[in-house]
């Protein structure tokens, strides 16, 4: 029997085509942000690129698509972990790509209500820096973007459908004024040979390595709706052959084009690629205007994604029992785990009081802390990608329609994904330059991270104890809304 014919174990529609799974994957995985922060750096940027992309987008990619092949159910890094290492390590994984997520939403949506002033005419006004309206921006654009997916991914999709085109239209505009520049201004930034070798001895250098690699995150994200995808297995690694090119392309050449048109030194971190346009449209103004809205519609959809993928997991451990049984709730009218997602929401709101109320207070350098800690829990579920690739790769034939064929070449493709993880762990546990307390940095970042993840434990453990085993297969099924 097909797997379409035996239908979602979860009760969860199919309702995602290739075309959704595509867009979803550059809503997911591409941020015009990353072209500020990586120009702000200079041409050397253009040569991490491609490093990054070579090392860590590209195993991600195939690692992705071998596994989703293989193993198409609801899930996706969490089931596949806990199939290669068993429940304890699928428990870690999915809870570290849960909870680092919840982060997530409030930073990018903040930054959303920035980029917002420039859509309204307001980006001189000041209005930026009232907290009052950053607050109440983000709070709205959070909640609609949840409810838009608790009414179901059939009419969710479409928000992060048209996030996709939000997100890749203002860079198609960038590229297409950068080009018509080049033509006929000189480069605003000197881009030679020299200046386009990265020195990896400066720590600044390694560290923005390790940044703009994981820009490159977000292909596992579509995974986690195994379930909800029409031919899973088929349509989950064709979506990423198809999505991963533009990104990687946007990427490259928005960033080069943000360095010809802006001096490094004068970008904006976050509003970098906006400063581009600028430049490029001259009289135009308007055009950074409709730039800026799309880039919000485009924000808009990447929150719908990085919500609904992580309360995927989520689900999914609910229904093992892990998490309370009720995460493990779909909706009765639409299908939809809506418990998950509105914990999440839930979460990620009190994280945004203490980022915005709390500005200038305690309660913000606390908010600062956990943002620090949430640097290591980030990378733990792409170790764990990397070294399930690699085992399956050891211990099964594989697919006909995979590349690569051979194993000792996958087995290195799993190792440079692997290394490129673990370096970016290792940046993140080095303190920045001018940092009064080298041990007291050490013990946010590291204790930090250290604590979630014992947290994480805890909450194993005592399901564990509780009697509450993981059911597989047929026998797992998803609890009524009503109990």
């Amino acid at each position: 029997m097909s797997r379409e014919a035996e239908g979602s174990p979860h009760d969860l529609p199919r309702s995602l085509g290739l075309r959704d799974l595509v867009l979803f994957n550059i809503v997911a995985v591409l941020s015009l942000r990353w072209l500020a922060t990586s120009a702000a750096a200079g041409p050397s940027a253009l040569t991490l690129w491609v490093l990054a992309g070579l090392l860590f987008f590209v195993p991600q990619g195939l690692a992705v698509s071998d596994l989703a092949n293989r193993y198409p159910e609801e899930g996706g890094i969490y089931f596949w972990t806990k199939r290669a290492f068993g429940e304890g390590n699928g428990f870690l994984c999915g809870w570290c790509y849960w909870v680092n997520n919840i982060l997530y939403y409030p930073n990018l949506l903040i930054s959303t209500s920035v980029i917002l002033t420039f859509a309204l005419g307001k980006s001189d006004s000041g209005l930026a820096d009232d907290r009052t309206y950053v607050f109440f921006a983000t709070l709205v654009m959070l909640w609609f973007a949840v409810g838009i997916n608790i009414v179901g991914m059939s009419t969710g999709k479409w928000l992060q459908n048209l996030g996709a085109i939000g997100t890749y239209l203002p860079g198609l505009l960038l590229a297409i004024l950068g080009v018509t520049a080049m033509l006929h201004q000189p480069s605003a930034n000197p881009i030679t040979a020299k200046e386009l070798i990265p020195d990896l001895t400066q720590f600044g250098e390694l560290n923005l390595w390790a940044s703009i690699a994981f820009a490159f995150a977000g292909l596992e994200l579509a995974a986690t709706m195994g379930g909800e995808i029409k031919d899973p297995a088929r349509t989950l690694p064709r979506a990423v052959l198809l999505a991963a090119p533009l990104c990687a392309a946007m990427y490259l050449i928005g960033t080069l084009m943000v360095l010809w048109l802006v001096p490094a030194g004068d970008v904006n971190i976050v509003s970098g690629f906006l400063q581009a346009i600028a430049v490029g449209a001259g009289s135009m103004k308007w055009l950074v205007i409709i730039a800026a809205s799309l880039y919000v519609v485009g924000n808009l959809g990447g929150v719908g994604a990085w919500l609904t993928g992580p309360a995927r997991v989520a689900f999914t451990i609910g229904l093992d029992r892990y998490f309370p049984p009720w995460f493990g709730r779909v909706h009765p009218k639409w299908k939809t785990p809506y418990m998950a997602m509105l914990v999440a929401a839930v979460l990620a709101t009190l994280f945004l009081i203490l980022s915005v109320v709390g500005k200038g207070t305690t309660v913000e350098k606390a908010y600062l802390v956990l943002l620090d800690t949430m640097l290591l829990i980030y990378f733990v579920p792409f170790i764990y990608l990397f070294l399930t690739y690699i085992k399956v790769r050891l211990a099964e034939p594989a697919p006909a329609v995979m590349f690569p064929r051979r194993r000792p070449m996958a087995v290195l493709v799993g190792v440079a994904g692997l290394f490129l993880t673990l370096f970016a762990m290792g940046v993140a546990m080095v303190p920045p330059s001018g940092t009064e307390s080298v041990w007291l940095f050490e013990l946010k970042v590291v204790g930090g991270a250290s604590a979630f993840m014992v947290l994480g434990g805890v909450l194993y453990w005592r399901a564990r104890l509780k009697g509450t085993q993981v059911k597989v297969g047929a026998e797992r099924s998803p609890v009524p809304a009503h109990d």
